[in-house]
Protein backbone atom coordinates (compact mmCIF):
# COMPACT_ATOMS: atom_id res chain seq x y z
CA UNK A 1 0.00 0.00 0.00
CA UNK A 2 1.15 3.29 -0.72
CA UNK A 3 2.59 5.29 1.98
CA UNK A 4 0.05 8.16 1.64
CA UNK A 5 -2.25 9.15 -1.19
CA UNK A 6 -1.59 11.25 -3.89
CA UNK A 7 -2.90 12.48 -7.03
CA UNK A 8 -0.72 9.57 -8.81
CA UNK A 9 0.03 7.56 -6.17
CA UNK A 10 3.31 7.50 -5.16
CA UNK A 11 5.33 3.98 -3.75
CA UNK A 12 6.71 3.35 -0.22
CA UNK A 13 10.04 3.27 -2.19
CA UNK A 14 9.79 6.83 -2.76
CA UNK A 15 8.69 7.72 0.38
CA UNK A 16 12.13 5.93 1.99
CA UNK A 17 13.72 7.90 -0.82
CA UNK A 18 12.58 11.14 0.66
CA UNK A 19 13.49 10.11 4.12
CA UNK A 20 16.66 9.30 3.41
CA UNK A 21 17.39 12.80 1.30
CA UNK A 22 15.85 14.83 4.63
CA UNK A 23 17.94 13.10 6.68
CA UNK A 24 21.04 13.80 4.82
CA UNK A 25 20.14 17.36 4.25
CA UNK A 26 18.48 18.16 7.28
CA UNK A 27 22.30 19.38 9.14
CA UNK A 28 22.57 22.20 6.39
CA UNK A 29 19.56 23.68 8.14
CA UNK A 30 19.13 23.47 11.73
CA UNK A 31 20.22 25.56 14.59
CA UNK A 32 22.52 23.98 17.53
CA UNK A 33 20.67 22.03 19.45
CA UNK A 34 21.30 23.98 22.67
CA UNK A 35 18.87 26.53 20.86
CA UNK A 36 16.00 24.33 19.15
CA UNK A 37 12.94 25.61 21.23
CA UNK A 38 13.18 28.86 19.58
CA UNK A 39 13.89 28.02 16.48
CA UNK A 40 11.62 25.23 15.67
CA UNK A 41 9.03 27.99 17.10
CA UNK A 42 10.17 31.29 15.27
CA UNK A 43 12.07 30.33 12.02
CA UNK A 44 10.76 26.57 11.76
CA UNK A 45 7.06 27.94 11.22
CA UNK A 46 7.54 30.35 8.81
CA UNK A 47 4.49 29.83 6.12
CA UNK A 48 3.50 32.46 4.78
CA UNK A 49 0.92 35.70 5.28
CA UNK A 50 -1.39 36.39 2.40
CA UNK A 51 -1.29 35.36 -1.39
CA UNK A 52 -2.13 38.06 -3.49
CA UNK A 53 -3.13 35.96 -6.86
CA UNK A 54 -3.06 32.37 -7.74
CA UNK A 55 0.00 32.46 -10.48
CA UNK A 56 0.24 30.27 -13.60
CA UNK A 57 2.74 27.48 -13.17
CA UNK A 58 3.44 24.43 -15.22
CA UNK A 59 1.36 21.31 -13.62
CA UNK A 60 3.21 18.94 -10.85
CA UNK A 61 1.94 16.03 -8.65
CA UNK A 62 1.97 16.17 -5.17
CA UNK A 63 4.95 12.97 -5.83
CA UNK A 64 7.04 15.54 -7.92
CA UNK A 65 6.45 18.65 -5.31
CA UNK A 66 7.27 15.94 -2.51
CA UNK A 67 10.82 15.78 -4.11
CA UNK A 68 11.36 18.96 -5.13
CA UNK A 69 11.08 19.88 -1.47
CA UNK A 70 13.28 17.38 -0.46
CA UNK A 71 16.40 18.61 -3.15
CA UNK A 72 15.86 22.16 -1.82
CA UNK A 73 19.49 23.46 -1.49
CA UNK A 74 18.68 26.74 0.28
CA UNK A 75 21.19 27.98 2.73
CA UNK A 76 21.20 31.48 2.29
CA UNK A 77 18.39 33.49 2.96
CA UNK A 78 17.21 36.76 5.17
CA UNK A 79 13.36 38.36 5.61
CA UNK A 80 10.57 39.14 7.71
CA UNK A 81 8.14 36.64 8.95
CA UNK A 82 4.90 36.95 10.77
CA UNK A 83 3.39 34.28 12.97
CA UNK A 84 0.00 33.97 14.33
CA UNK A 85 -0.61 31.73 16.52
CA UNK A 86 -4.36 30.47 18.52
CA UNK A 87 -4.53 27.70 20.41
CA UNK A 88 -8.05 28.40 22.06
CA UNK A 89 -6.11 29.09 25.32
CA UNK A 90 -8.00 31.27 27.68
CA UNK A 91 -7.08 35.09 28.37
CA UNK A 92 -4.75 34.99 31.12
CA UNK A 93 -5.77 38.40 31.95
CA UNK A 94 -3.40 39.59 35.04
CA UNK A 95 -2.75 35.79 35.98
CA UNK A 96 0.75 35.33 35.16
CA UNK A 97 1.73 36.62 38.59
CA UNK A 98 -0.62 34.46 40.65
CA UNK A 99 0.70 31.38 38.41
CA UNK A 100 4.11 32.07 38.85
CA UNK A 101 3.64 32.10 42.34
CA UNK A 102 1.84 28.69 42.51
CA UNK A 103 5.02 27.46 40.73
CA UNK A 104 7.35 28.60 42.96
CA UNK A 105 8.98 31.19 40.52
CA UNK A 106 10.34 34.14 41.75
CA UNK A 107 9.97 36.94 39.09
CA UNK A 108 11.94 39.78 38.79
CA UNK A 109 9.97 42.26 38.27
CA UNK A 110 10.21 42.77 34.95
CA UNK A 111 9.78 39.31 34.12
CA UNK A 112 12.62 38.98 31.35
CA UNK A 113 15.55 36.72 30.63
CA UNK A 114 17.45 36.10 27.62
CA UNK A 115 17.22 32.03 28.00
CA UNK A 116 16.07 31.01 24.60
CA UNK A 117 13.50 28.86 26.16
CA UNK A 118 10.93 31.23 27.85
CA UNK A 119 10.51 33.12 24.92
CA UNK A 120 8.53 30.07 23.63
CA UNK A 121 5.27 30.97 25.69
CA UNK A 122 5.88 34.54 23.79
CA UNK A 123 4.80 32.63 20.99
CA UNK A 124 2.07 30.61 21.98
CA UNK A 125 -0.47 33.04 20.74
CA UNK A 126 -0.80 36.16 19.15
CA UNK A 127 0.79 37.66 16.49
CA UNK A 128 4.64 38.23 16.30
CA UNK A 129 7.31 39.39 13.85
CA UNK A 130 10.56 38.13 13.29
CA UNK A 131 13.22 38.82 11.21
CA UNK A 132 15.12 35.54 10.23
CA UNK A 133 18.67 35.31 8.36
CA UNK A 134 20.71 31.97 7.40
CA UNK A 135 24.18 31.55 6.21
CA UNK A 136 24.85 27.71 5.61
CA UNK A 137 25.03 25.68 8.91
CA UNK A 138 27.03 28.20 10.77
CA UNK A 139 25.10 31.27 10.85
CA UNK A 140 21.64 31.67 11.85
CA UNK A 141 19.97 34.81 13.13
CA UNK A 142 16.26 35.00 14.94
CA UNK A 143 15.03 38.11 16.33
CA UNK A 144 11.49 38.69 18.23
CA UNK A 145 10.48 42.38 17.50
CA UNK A 146 8.36 43.54 20.49
CA UNK A 147 7.20 47.00 22.19
CA UNK A 148 10.03 49.34 21.93
CA UNK A 149 12.01 46.20 22.09
CA UNK A 150 13.87 42.94 20.71
CA UNK A 151 14.99 39.79 21.51
CA UNK A 152 17.66 38.01 19.42
CA UNK A 153 19.46 34.25 18.86
CA UNK A 154 22.40 34.39 17.04
CA UNK A 155 24.02 31.32 15.88
CA UNK A 156 27.73 32.21 14.52
CA UNK A 157 29.84 29.23 14.34
CA UNK A 158 31.15 27.63 18.12
CA UNK A 159 29.17 30.87 20.34
CA UNK A 160 24.86 30.74 20.64
CA UNK A 161 24.25 34.12 21.81
CA UNK A 162 20.59 34.92 23.54
CA UNK A 163 20.05 38.66 23.82
CA UNK A 164 16.90 40.73 25.10
CA UNK A 165 17.37 44.47 24.89
CA UNK A 166 14.91 45.08 27.67
CA UNK A 167 16.40 43.30 30.58
CA UNK A 168 19.49 43.99 28.95
CA UNK A 169 20.51 40.53 29.56
CA UNK A 170 22.61 37.88 27.60
CA UNK A 171 22.61 34.08 27.57
CA UNK A 172 25.16 32.17 25.88
CA UNK A 173 26.37 28.71 25.28
CA UNK A 174 28.63 26.68 22.59
CA UNK A 175 27.43 24.07 20.49
CA UNK A 176 29.93 20.87 21.17
CA UNK A 177 30.74 18.37 18.85
CA UNK A 178 28.28 16.13 19.65
CA UNK A 179 25.60 18.33 18.55
CA UNK A 180 26.07 16.94 14.85
CA UNK A 181 24.20 14.06 15.45
CA UNK A 182 21.53 15.73 17.37
CA UNK A 183 20.90 18.37 14.47
CA UNK A 184 19.94 15.86 12.06
CA UNK A 185 16.96 15.10 13.79
CA UNK A 186 16.03 18.74 14.56
CA UNK A 187 13.35 20.83 13.24
CA UNK A 188 14.21 24.35 12.39
CA UNK A 189 13.04 25.45 9.19
CA UNK A 190 9.82 25.77 7.01
CA UNK A 191 11.18 22.82 4.99
CA UNK A 192 12.21 20.48 8.66
CA UNK A 193 8.65 21.43 9.65
CA UNK A 194 6.85 20.60 6.02
CA UNK A 195 8.68 17.43 6.30
CA UNK A 196 7.79 16.60 9.99
CA UNK A 197 4.68 16.91 8.63
CA UNK A 198 4.97 14.55 5.76
CA UNK A 199 6.55 11.80 8.41
CA UNK A 200 2.72 11.50 9.17
CA UNK A 201 1.52 10.81 5.57
CA UNK A 202 1.15 7.03 5.95
CA UNK A 203 -2.39 5.42 4.84
CA UNK A 204 -4.23 8.05 6.99
CA UNK A 205 -3.43 10.72 5.03
CA UNK A 206 -4.27 12.38 2.08
CA UNK A 207 -1.43 14.20 0.30
CA UNK A 208 -2.50 16.16 -2.60
CA UNK A 209 -1.69 20.01 -4.67
CA UNK A 210 -4.51 22.23 -4.61
CA UNK A 211 -3.72 25.03 -7.19
CA UNK A 212 -0.71 27.73 -6.64
CA UNK A 213 -0.48 30.98 -4.50
CA UNK A 214 2.08 33.87 -4.09
CA UNK A 215 4.07 34.39 -1.11
CA UNK A 216 5.92 37.51 -0.13
CA UNK A 217 6.39 38.08 -3.86
CA UNK A 218 6.77 34.73 -4.48
CA UNK A 219 5.57 32.20 -6.97
CA UNK A 220 4.29 28.86 -4.96
CA UNK A 221 2.46 25.85 -5.02
CA UNK A 222 0.39 24.47 -2.72
CA UNK A 223 0.65 20.97 -1.31
CA UNK A 224 -2.23 20.11 0.95
CA UNK A 225 -1.65 17.23 3.95
CA UNK A 226 -5.13 16.15 5.69
CA UNK A 227 -6.04 13.53 8.01
CA UNK A 228 -8.32 10.70 6.83
CA UNK A 229 -8.48 10.16 10.76
CA UNK A 230 -11.95 11.29 11.91
CA UNK A 231 -10.71 11.70 15.49
CA UNK A 232 -7.90 13.62 14.81
CA UNK A 233 -8.33 18.03 15.61
CA UNK A 234 -5.92 18.41 12.88
CA UNK A 235 -8.02 19.78 9.55
CA UNK A 236 -5.35 19.98 7.38
CA UNK A 237 -2.27 21.54 6.78
CA UNK A 238 -1.16 23.62 3.67
CA UNK A 239 2.19 24.27 2.59
CA UNK A 240 3.15 26.74 0.23
CA UNK A 241 6.48 25.35 -1.57
CA UNK A 242 8.06 28.33 -3.28
CA UNK A 243 8.66 27.13 -7.49
CA UNK A 244 12.02 27.96 -8.08
CA UNK A 245 13.99 26.38 -4.91
CA UNK A 246 11.40 24.16 -3.44
CA UNK A 247 11.63 25.78 -0.21
CA UNK A 248 8.34 25.34 1.94
CA UNK A 249 7.49 29.15 2.58
CA UNK A 250 4.14 29.01 4.43
CA UNK A 251 3.14 26.41 6.59
CA UNK A 252 -0.71 27.14 7.82
CA UNK A 253 -2.27 24.45 10.11
CA UNK A 254 -6.17 24.47 10.50
CA UNK A 255 -8.13 22.57 12.87
CA UNK A 256 -10.97 19.85 12.21
CA UNK A 257 -13.20 22.49 14.05
CA UNK A 258 -13.10 24.88 11.31
CA UNK A 259 -12.71 28.72 12.38
CA UNK A 260 -9.05 30.61 12.32
CA UNK A 261 -5.72 28.88 11.49
CA UNK A 262 -4.26 27.27 14.74
CA UNK A 263 -0.73 28.59 13.41
CA UNK A 264 -0.24 30.47 10.09
CA UNK A 265 3.41 31.82 10.07
CA UNK A 266 4.91 33.31 6.60
CA UNK A 267 7.68 35.27 4.72
CA UNK A 268 6.31 39.17 4.25
CA UNK A 269 9.80 39.41 2.31
CA UNK A 270 12.34 36.88 1.53
CA UNK A 271 15.51 37.47 -0.24
CA UNK A 272 17.95 34.66 -1.19
CA UNK A 273 21.11 36.33 -1.25
CA UNK A 274 23.95 36.05 1.43
CA UNK A 275 23.38 38.62 4.28
CA UNK A 276 26.29 40.32 5.50
CA UNK A 277 28.93 38.52 7.66
CA UNK A 278 28.17 41.30 10.19
CA UNK A 279 24.66 39.90 11.04
CA UNK A 280 25.84 37.17 13.01
CA UNK A 281 28.10 39.22 15.46
CA UNK A 282 27.20 39.95 18.56
CA UNK A 283 28.96 41.36 21.56
CA UNK A 284 27.43 41.64 25.07
CA UNK A 285 26.49 45.32 25.79
CA UNK A 286 28.20 47.33 28.32
CA UNK A 287 26.77 46.89 31.77
CA UNK A 288 24.76 43.27 30.32
CA UNK A 289 24.15 40.39 32.78
CA UNK A 290 25.44 37.60 31.05
CA UNK A 291 24.19 33.89 31.86
CA UNK A 292 26.56 30.95 30.63
CA UNK A 293 24.06 28.20 29.47
CA UNK A 294 24.94 24.32 30.07
CA UNK A 295 25.96 22.99 26.60
CA UNK A 296 26.40 19.36 28.37
CA UNK A 297 22.76 19.15 29.16
CA UNK A 298 21.22 20.83 25.99
CA UNK A 299 20.80 18.20 23.58
CA UNK A 300 18.43 16.01 25.81
CA UNK A 301 16.25 18.81 26.42
CA UNK A 302 16.66 19.85 23.38
CA UNK A 303 15.46 16.55 22.04
CA UNK A 304 12.31 16.66 24.04
CA UNK A 305 11.39 19.52 22.40
CA UNK A 306 11.84 17.66 18.80
CA UNK A 307 9.79 14.98 19.45
CA UNK A 308 6.66 16.76 20.74
CA UNK A 309 6.80 19.77 17.87
CA UNK A 310 5.37 16.78 15.43
CA UNK A 311 2.49 15.76 13.98
CA UNK A 312 0.66 12.59 14.05
CA UNK A 313 2.32 9.38 13.58
CA UNK A 314 5.87 9.20 15.66
CA UNK A 315 5.22 12.83 17.50
CA UNK A 316 5.32 11.43 20.64
CA UNK A 317 8.68 11.17 23.01
CA UNK A 318 10.21 7.83 23.84
CA UNK A 319 10.78 6.70 27.09
CA UNK A 320 13.67 8.50 28.51
CA UNK A 321 14.02 10.50 25.49
CA UNK A 322 12.62 14.08 26.81
CA UNK A 323 9.25 11.94 27.85
CA UNK A 324 8.01 10.68 31.10
CA UNK A 325 9.38 7.53 31.79
CA UNK A 326 6.90 5.03 31.19
CA UNK A 327 5.49 6.10 28.23
CA UNK A 328 3.45 4.52 25.75
CA UNK A 329 1.80 5.34 22.48
CA UNK A 330 -1.64 4.28 21.85
CA UNK A 331 -2.44 3.79 18.13
CA UNK A 332 -0.91 5.15 14.70
CA UNK A 333 -1.43 7.86 12.45
CA UNK A 334 -2.95 11.62 13.59
CA UNK A 335 -5.08 9.16 15.86
CA UNK A 336 -2.35 8.09 18.55
CA UNK A 337 -2.49 9.17 21.95
CA UNK A 338 0.30 9.30 24.06
CA UNK A 339 -0.50 7.59 27.61
CA UNK A 340 1.90 7.75 30.89
CA UNK A 341 1.35 7.38 34.85
CA UNK A 342 2.32 10.25 37.63
CA UNK A 343 2.32 7.17 39.99
CA UNK A 344 -1.43 8.24 41.32
CA UNK A 345 -1.49 12.34 41.18
CA UNK A 346 -3.92 13.40 39.43
CA UNK A 347 -5.19 17.00 38.81
CA UNK A 348 -6.58 19.65 41.69
CA UNK A 349 -10.19 21.03 41.78
CA UNK A 350 -10.36 24.90 41.32
CA UNK A 351 -11.94 24.51 44.83
CA UNK A 352 -9.07 22.88 46.10
CA UNK A 353 -6.22 25.05 44.59
CA UNK A 354 -8.48 28.61 45.99
CA UNK A 355 -7.62 31.85 44.46
CA UNK A 356 -7.63 32.87 40.87
CA UNK A 357 -5.22 29.95 39.82
CA UNK A 358 -7.82 27.80 41.05
CA UNK A 359 -10.56 29.53 38.69
CA UNK A 360 -7.90 29.14 35.95
CA UNK A 361 -7.54 25.67 36.18
CA UNK A 362 -11.13 25.07 36.28
CA UNK A 363 -11.67 27.33 32.78
CA UNK A 364 -9.22 24.91 30.87
CA UNK A 365 -10.88 21.45 32.24
CA UNK A 366 -13.99 19.55 31.61
CA UNK A 367 -14.93 16.85 34.10
CA UNK A 368 -15.70 13.12 32.34
CA UNK A 369 -16.11 9.88 33.36
CA UNK A 370 -16.21 6.35 31.70
CA UNK A 371 -15.54 2.87 32.51
CA UNK A 372 -11.72 4.10 33.42
CA UNK A 373 -13.27 6.38 36.19
CA UNK A 374 -13.25 10.41 36.64
CA UNK A 375 -10.47 12.53 35.01
CA UNK A 376 -10.29 15.81 33.36
CA UNK A 377 -9.73 17.03 29.84
CA UNK A 378 -7.56 20.12 29.19
CA UNK A 379 -8.68 21.17 25.87
CA UNK A 380 -6.94 24.01 23.07
CA UNK A 381 -7.75 24.10 19.64
CA UNK A 382 -5.00 21.31 18.65
CA UNK A 383 -4.02 19.43 21.66
CA UNK A 384 -5.89 17.86 24.51
CA UNK A 385 -5.48 15.82 27.61
CA UNK A 386 -7.30 13.26 29.65
CA UNK A 387 -6.16 13.39 33.47
CA UNK A 388 -8.13 10.41 35.45
CA UNK A 389 -8.20 11.09 39.19
CA UNK A 390 -5.88 8.11 39.94
CA UNK A 391 -2.83 9.82 37.60
CA UNK A 392 -3.40 8.57 34.22
CA UNK A 393 -2.67 10.88 31.35
CA UNK A 394 -3.61 10.74 27.63
CA UNK A 395 -2.73 13.28 25.16
CA UNK A 396 -2.87 13.82 21.43
CA UNK A 397 -3.84 15.95 18.70
CA UNK A 398 -7.46 14.05 19.09
CA UNK A 399 -11.04 14.68 20.38
CA UNK A 400 -12.42 14.15 23.75
CA UNK A 401 -14.00 11.37 23.03
CA UNK A 402 -10.89 10.25 21.54
CA UNK A 403 -9.43 10.28 25.07
CA UNK A 404 -12.20 8.53 27.32
CA UNK A 405 -12.73 5.85 24.82
CA UNK A 406 -8.89 5.28 24.94
CA UNK A 407 -9.10 5.39 28.35
CA UNK A 408 -11.74 2.84 28.69
CA UNK A 409 -10.08 0.45 26.66
CA UNK A 410 -6.72 0.72 28.60
CA UNK A 411 -9.14 -0.74 31.79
Amino acid sequence: MAPYESDDNATAADAEELRSARRRKAARYVVPATVVGIAAATIGLVPALADSGDPDLPKISAQELIEKIAASDVQQLSGTVKITTDLGLPDLGGLESSLGSAAGSSGSGDGSSADPSTKLTELASGTHTLRVAADGENRQKVSLLENAAEYSLIHNSKDVWGYDSKSNSVFHTTASESDGKQKEELPATPKDLAEEALKAADKTTSVTVDGTAQVAGRDAYRLVIKPKDEGSTVGQITVAVDSKTGLPLKFTLTPASGGSAVVDAGFTQVSFAKPAASTFDFTPPKGAKVEEGDAAKAPERSEGAERSEGFGKGSAPEPGKGGPEGLNVIGDGWDSIATFDTGGQGVPSGSEVGGDVGGFLDSLGDKVSGTFGEGTVFKTRLINALITDDGKVYVGAVTKDALVKAADAAK
